[in-house]
């Protein structure tokens, strides 16, 4: 069931005077007027009438698409003063936003405070020097350590977004980036891998033969691995992959990243990992046995069911076709946490 929702206002792209690129929200901007205080009420009263009343344990007010301290004070002001009079209100529970780490400070902190902020996202991207600098980013690695180690200091609850893919990156790049990311704690996590998008100066990149994006395999097995580190570490992974609204060029994307169900290709080969691990340790285990026809049963809770088969049933034909003498059957159990597949039986059984 859920019990958290989010109501997201898009803010426009005054905030930032870089070319990143692999952003076309200048060209969007200059197309849409800025959002008032008055139309920001009126979302928010829409959205309302139909989650209020549904039983979730928290409506959160977010901030997207711009970098929000990056926009004059007063703007930055009336936005947060509406969030705010619906926080004190009850009517909503939190109030989030997405900045850039180089416009972080102790001033710009004080006042997220004043208007109740409760979770500030940093747009980090990468924290390879060299993928930021052909990227256009305008930032370093130290500033995300010292944004972040600020927002920490106050008491915001703090996220990291990665980009997977960008100008020079590469496998141990991301993977080194993920790294970063767990030593600094954050709360939460996003994993994006790149989309090349028409209208940017990486579809002129592209288009030019100066860069090449990941191919679907690497993308995957990167994003895999960052996962896992971020996971283990402790962090929530609350995005993996781009929604199709996020694809914003009336062109949509040109190449790259973009799959509608990517999250699930990643947990997918994860859960694929665990239950070759444990295959594999039972044929270590009895080779005699293991090598007979016989049944094995694998479980997880209801909610991780289907990435234990795999999108499309990738994982139960890949399974099969490892290992063709072996009878698979898929079970749930609530009582298994949500990622953890176990293989609960393993008889022998005559399959003629």
């Amino acid at each position: 069931m859920k019990t958290h929702a989010i109501i997201p206002i898009f803010i426009p792209h005054l905030g930032c005077p870089n070319d990143c690129v692999f952003c076309s929200q200048k060209t969007i901007t200059a197309r849409e007027k800025p959002v008032s205080g008055k139309d920001m009420t009126e979302l928010i009263e829409r959205n309302l009438s139909t989650l209020e009343g549904r039983g979730l344990e928290t409506i959160e007010i977010a901030f997207f698409g711009g970098s929000f301290t990056g926009i004059p004070k007063e703007q930055q002001m009336e936005y947060l003063a509406v969030a705010k009079n619906y926080k004190d209100s009850g009517r909503i529970g939190k109030i989030r936003l997405s900045t850039r780490p180089d416009y972080i400070s102790a001033e710009i902190l004080d006042l997220l405070k004043l208007y109740g902020v409760d979770l500030i996202e940093l747009g980090v991207q990468s924290f390879d020097e060299e993928v930021l600098r052909q990227s256009g980013r305008g930032h370093s690695r130290k500033s995300v350590f010292e944004a972040s180690r600020l927002i920490k200091e106050y008491g915001f609850s703090l996220g990291l977004q990665l980009m997977i893919g960008l100008p020079v990156d590469t496998y141990e790049k991301s993977v080194k980036s993920a790294e970063a990311a767990a030593e600094i704690g954050p709360s939460v996590a996003r994993l994006y891998p790149t989309v090349i998008i028409k209208g940017t100066e990486l579809y002129e990149m592209y288009r030019r033969g100066e860069y090449a994006p990941f191919s679907d395999e690497d993308m995957l097995r990167t994003v895999k691995d960052m996962y896992r580190i971020l996971t283990e570490a402790g962090v929530r992974v609350i995005r993996v992959g781009l929604k199709s609204t996020d694809l914003i060029s009336e062109a949509g994307e040109i190449a790259g990243g973009y799959h509608p169900a990517f999250r699930q290709l990643v947990e997918a080969e994860l859960a694929k990992e665990q239950m070759e691990s444990q295959l594999e340790l039972l044929r270590s285990q009895d080779p005699e046995g293991f090598a007979a026809p016989h049944k094995t049963t694998f479980a997880s809770s209801r909610n991780s069911f289907s990435n234990m088969i795999g999108n499309r049933k990738s994982n139960r034909i890949w399974l099969e076709n490892k290992y063709p003498h072996v009878r698979f059957t898929f079970h749930v159990d609530e009582a298994l946490p949500n990622g953890l597949y176990r293989l609960i039986s393993e008889n022998p059984v005559h399959l003629g």
